[in-house]
């Protein structure tokens, strides 16, 4: 992990320091116009193979992962290549997983350029696209070499992309840092201009950090990481479906309300942390609209998360802030309640 205020020199530094055979770089249509510049005129790039995909979620298809496969493959690339992911999270999943699997598995190095890949999806090795509709549905865990970060790329942000991140901050706070998260919810999101102190970002990363080192392929703690994700999934997957798509962190937001109050009902999470975190929410983020006609699809597209089992949705879920549990089996009239007080909380 490499924290940097010029981004250039801190490339230049470290593939002077490596002896990839062939150099890549992963770009979609928005961050090739406004974060590829900021990389121009490093030398070691100056041969690299340049690939562009489409931009946005809806895109993080087989088709997109098959395009960098083929130039990776026209290109002559070897288990000795380097990939460079430059984007957000939507760039730093695909392209990973295109590199983990080009024969079976190359060179990545992520530079995230959104806040919502700094703090989550440019660290911990998780890689993945959208299949048949659920988010995520294929993937696997490929560690980069390396993820450099360099908070000036937040300034190309517009504030719906600072809330998308921001959600994964909410969520990195809630399971382990009371003090973090007091801090976080200190902002006043609902003002038109906010911005995000770089040295948060550094805090917040390193949560993660943590957790991915002591568990690496989520076969316990690391499971925490998905609180407010198996709700918020499959709100992402409703929001394709409908063709009307909405930002990650803003679907993981909507989770964090509704699994806040499984963690209220089934945990004894207290009420004080129900209400203070859901209204900090409100006061922010647009509410995610849905109806009662809709639970059925809602419930039925949570089954499909990752840590299920036997057709059991599983909850990583909080007994108190900081304090998690995981593998937790929740009634469904209980998740159903969660929907009904998501919905009559956040002003629908």
């Amino acid at each position: 992990m490499i924290f940097t205020k010029d981004i250039a020199e801190a490339l230049t530094a470290y593939l002077a320091s490596k002896n990839y055979d062939k150099t890549y770089l992963v770009t979609d249509t928005n961050t090739r116009q406004h974060c590829l510049p900021l990389l121009e005129g490093i030398p070691a790039l100056r041969d690299a193979g340049q690939i562009t995909i489409e931009a946005g979620d809806v895109h993080k298809d087989i088709a997109q992962v098959a395009q960098i496969w083929q130039h990776l493959s026209d290109g002559g690339a070897s288990r000795h290549s380097l990939l460079i992911n430059l984007g957000g999270g939507m760039v730093t999943d695909l392209g990973g997983f295109a590199g983990a699997t080009f024969k079976r598995g190359l060179h990545v190095l992520n530079i995230p350029t959104t806040l919502m890949a700094s703090v989550d999806a440019a660290v911990g090795g998780k890689t993945g696209i959208n299949f048949n509709g659920l988010k995520n549905e294929i993937g696997s865990f490929h560690q980069p070499d390396c993820v450099m970060i360099d908070c000036t790329f937040l300034c190309t942000l517009d504030r719906d992309n600072l809330l998308s991140g921001l959600a994964e901050m909410i969520k990195h706070g809630l399971i382990a840092d009371p003090d973090h998260l007091r801090a976080l919810l200190s902002i006043d999101i609902s003002a038109r201009h906010f911005t995000i102190d770089p040295a948060e970002v550094e805090r917040f990363v390193a949560v993660k950090a943590r957790i991915v080192e002591e568990d690496p392929t989520e076969r316990g703690i690391r499971k925490a990481l998905n609180f407010g994700h198996t709700v918020g999934h499959a709100f992402e997957s409703l929001s394709f479906v409908r063709s009307r798509p909405i930002l990650h962190g803003h679907a993981v937001a909507a989770g964090i309300v509704c699994e806040l109050y499984l963690s209220h009902k089934h945990c004894g999470l207290s009420t004080d942390d129900l209400r203070r975190v859901t209204h900090f929410i409100r006061s922010g983020y647009p509410p995610f609209s849905f109806s009662c006609r809709d639970y059925d699809t809602i419930y039925e597209r949570m089954t499909h998360d990752k840590k299920n089992a036997g057709g059991r949705i599983r909850f990583a879920l909080l007994r108190g802030i900081g304090d998690v549990v995981i593998d937790q089996e929740v009634p469904r009239e209980l998740v159903i309640e969660s929907f009904d007080f998501y919905r009559e909380n956040m002003g629908q």
